[in-house]
């Protein structure tokens, strides 16, 4: 065995499963993506001018709602019987719990980060490539993702499973989280946006209108809708 490179675990068998699931699943979405993302952006060139005064109506009217509502409250302040909120506002069970999620996310990935820079494998040109498209997913998760997703990463790391190898003085921190989370989760992941892909409307016209551009009319009539209750709604003329 080479000494460089950490023991495989007893889940060595479930962990090929999942990165094979893994790369069959990036393949199939590819594929759809590659397909799909064209027809999309011919989709909004089609009707590029309804899209811009679509969104510019949605922002005008959000504004005149916002100015409206903090007009009723300057209303509402020279009201003889209005008092200002004093004292502390007291902060939420909620707020607590995310606070608390927070500084144990911030903990893992520093960890997990000064264990895995790529600063650390300078010397090893592939090693210091393994070690930033790691560090890359780590920033991602920790940025989007929720504790869960992290902690699951974050054992993945530390299970020996990046992919990297490590000096043999270095040891290698035991960890209670399966090292087979975080692939679990990035499979149900991968699922979920096969699913979402395959069930969306404009991937179900290309693959069953015989001629797909036609939805262009059902968007126009759609838009144009939209584009009309939006004036009534902020009074705007043409």
């Amino acid at each position: 065995m080479n000494e460089d490179h950490f023991p495989i675990d007893a889940n060595s068998d479930a962990i090929l499963n999942l990165e094979e699931k893994i790369k069959a699943l990036k393949g199939k979405i590819e594929a759809i993506k590659t397909k799909l993302f064209p027809f999309e952006q011919s989709l909004r060139n089609s009707i590029a001018d309804l899209l811009i005064e679509e969104r510019e109506l949605t922002i005008l009217y959000k504004a005149q709602k916002k100015a409206k509502k903090e007009k009723r409250l300057a209303q509402k302040r020279k009201g003889k019987n209005y008092k200002e909120p004093t004292g502390i506002v007291p902060v939420s069970k909620k707020e607590e719990v995310e606070k608390a999620n927070q500084k144990e996310k911030k903990r893992l990935y520093k960890e997990a980060m000064l264990y895995v820079h790529p600063d650390k494998f300078s010397m090893q040109e592939n090693e210091q490539q393994k070690a930033l498209e790691t560090t890359t997913k780590l920033i991602e998760i920790y940025q989007n993702g929720s504790l869960e997703e992290l902690e699951a990463f974050h054992a993945h790391i530390f299970g020996g499973n990046t992919a990297l190898s490590f000096n043999k003085d270095i040891t290698l921190v035991k960890k209670t989280t399966s090292n087979t989370r975080y692939l679990t989760n990035e499979v149900e992941r991968l699922e979920k946006q096969l699913t979402n892909l395959l069930d969306s409307y404009t991937y179900k016209v290309l693959t069953t209108y015989k001629n797909p551009m036609s939805f262009v009319e059902e968007l126009k009539v759609y838009y144009d809708d939209r584009i009309f209750k939006l004036r009534k709604r902020t009074r705007t003329k043409k």
